[in-house]
Parts: C-alpha cells; structure tokens; sequence
C-alpha cells in the first residue's frame, strides 16, 4: 500500500496509518501520520496457537490455507484487536476514505460507522469468494457490536477495489463494487544485461526466511549448476549459517532488488507477493517453492501463464530444484510468457493515477 499511500501524500492529501506497531516505521518512511492499533501480527498467532492443542493450520490441504487462517487469524482475532483503536483514531482524523488491505477487517467496519467511502487493496490475486463469506460469519459478531449487520464478504467489496494481478492472470473477478488496476511492482529502473552465464536470484522473502534447510537444499542443488547464484536471506538473518557456500553462489542479507532482477535470468522463491510481482515487472520466469499463506495463490497463478516451474512441498529437492531451473532456461516459452506479463504490467495504472481515482470517489 506505501506507493498509493505516497502518491497520496505527494498530492497533498492528509494520510493517517492505524497498524500495530511493527509498521510504523513504514508510515513515517512516507511521510504519513501513525497512530497505533492492536498488536503486530505475532500477538495473533499466539492467540490462536492458545486455541489450538497443534500448530494452527498444521495439515492443512495448500488450497484450503486462506480458508482456515483468514476468517480465524484475521477475522476473529485480528479484526477484534485493532477496532477499537482504529475507530478511536479515525473518528479523531475524520477521513474521506479509509483506505484498507484485503484482511483488514476493521477497514470495512469503520468506513461503515464513519459513513465515507471503503477502499480495499488487494496484496495478489482475487481470492476464492468462499474465503470472505467464512470472513463474514467471523466478523458478524464484531459488526453487531456496533449495531451495524455485515453486509457480505466481511464488507470488503462494498465500495472501491484496487487490483494488482495483471488482468490476464486472474483467475476470478471482485464480486462487487468498482475495480481499478494497480501496477503491482515499480517499473524496471535499468535495462535487462543478462549475460551469455545465467544469473539466478534465491529469496525467501522475510517471514519463511528463517528455514536454513529449504536455503541448503537449493544450493545444493544449483552447486554444479553453469549458473552464476545470489542469494539474500534477509536483514535478520545472518549468511554464515549457510557457509560453507558453492563455489558460484553469493549469499548477502539484502541487495536491492531493483539493481538486482535486471542481471537475472531466473528467481527461486517462497512465492510471496513482493517477489513474485518484482519478478513478473521485469519479466523474469521463475522456480516458486511456496511455504504458506498466499504462496500457493501466486505460485499456481505463474504456473497456470507458463511462466513458471512450482516445486510443492512433497517435490521439493535439490534435484527437483536444478531440474526445475534447467528446464526454465532450457524453454523459451517460459521467458516468453514472463516478457508478455512485463508488458501488461507497464500498461496499468501507475500509484499516483490510482492516487487520483481514491480521491475522486471519495468525493
């Protein structure tokens, strides 16, 4: 949400991020004002793991994970934890337009009692609309609390949608309300200089960055590769815990990826929005090796354009890796499917277009 958020405030308007307190940082990175509401997500993981006698979601078939974290983790638990403060700061701010991601449910429910315009923004692909009628039934209670009904889909699709799939690569269209088309990655800032040695890009993002094994077995499986590797493990966690390395593999805690997905000729990846829609903007195929939350979303989404190989829990392998990033290289319709995403995305509406349509219907 930061570049919306941004071209917002660079036009002049008056922005207010009620999140925990994790991203605060964030909102003052842009310039908008921070007031605090609820925990961080961690706060919710525990409090679902007290429901539990397991692990929430251990078992879980891959197709039915938003299924179960969605309406639980972020609709009873979640939405519960930061209304109280998000309707306390609002009130106070007085918005036009409250501005929400797509599990946010306090979003929907205080544009309701503010009576303004809800804007969600999708973070990939159009979930299945099952997920936010189970949404619904979760948030129910906390809606009649403020004697107000949900009115369907946990009050997401009432009003404005921002999308950021690529229009020929979603699977599913928004149930209601208005769409406008989000670029979901900046554009490539320098021109692609992929060399006749191929350069593959190994990232797991920085919630399932933690696994050193997944980390081993991939460059175990590209060590005798004839490609050249980079590896970025994240800012909290440290490159010595997979050294001894391969001799043609670089491991860093963080390169920034707009120098970096220009010299790439593939990414293997968890499957995480950030660096999946990077590695579409600059059209780069990809090797996706999803863990959880919406990695099986976007990973079946490159895998339905061609664009990619997905290596599932039960056929991930050193093997499988080398074999899956030789089979990219080796296809040229892989690269082909990934330029044509590139182009589809330079063709959306850019964070201050989309700036402009906020502002308009809040109007």
């Amino acid at each position: 949400m930061l570049p919306v958020i941004g071209a917002l405030i660079a036009a002049g308007d008056e922005v207010l991020v009620a999140s925990g307190p994790a991203t605060a940082h964030l909102a003052e990175r842009v310039g908008a004002q921070f007031s605090r509401a609820g925990n961080d997500s961690d706060v919710w993981f525990a409090r679902l793991g007290e429901r539990t006698r397991g692990n929430p979601g251990d078992g879980i078939a891959p197709e039915r994970i938003n299924h179960y974290f969605v309406p639980r983790l972020f609709g009873e638990i979640g939405a519960a934890d930061m209304i109280d403060d998000v309707v306390v700061a609002a009130n106070e701010f007085g918005p036009d337009v409250v501005l929400f991601e797509s599990v946010a449910f306090a979003g929907p429910l205080t544009a309701d009692l503010l009576g303004v315009p809800g804007v969600q923004h999708l973070w990939g692909p159009v979930l299945p609309h099952e997920v936010f009628v189970l949404a619904n039934d979760a948030v129910s209670p906390i809606w009649r609390s403020f004697g107000r009904d949900v009115p369907g889909y946990a009050g997401v699709y009432r009003d404005l949608t921002v999308a950021i799939c690529p229009p020929s690569l979603e699977a599913r269209q928004v149930p209601a309300g208005d769409v406008v088309a989000l670029r979901p990655s900046a554009p490539p800032q320098h021109e692609a200089t992929r060399g006749a040695r191929p350069v593959v890009y190994v990232t797991l993002g920085t919630f399932f960055n933690g696994n050193t094994d997944i980390f081993r077995k991939i460059l175990d499986g590209l060590a005798d590769q004839p490609v050249d590797v980079v590896v970025t493990v994240g800012s909290d966690q440290d490159p010595s815990a997979l050294r001894p390395a391969p001799g043609n593999a670089r491991i860093e805690r963080f390169v920034p990826q707009a120098d970096l997905l220009p010299t790439c000729s593939v990414i293997v990846h968890h499957g995480g929005a950030g660096t999946t829609f990077g590695a579409l903007a600059h059209g780069i195929p990809q090797v996706i090796v999803p863990q959880g939350a919406d990695n099986y979303d976007n990973a079946a989404m490159c895998e339905r354009a061609g664009m990619a190989v997905v290596l599932r829990p039960d056929e991930f392998s050193a093997r499988s890796v080398a074999e899956g990033v030789s089979a990219v290289l080796r296809d040229p319709r892989f690269l082909q499917a990934a330029l044509l995403t590139a182009d589809e995305i330079a063709t959306m509406a850019d964070p201050a277009e989309v700036a402009g349509m906020v502002r308009a219907y809040s109007r």
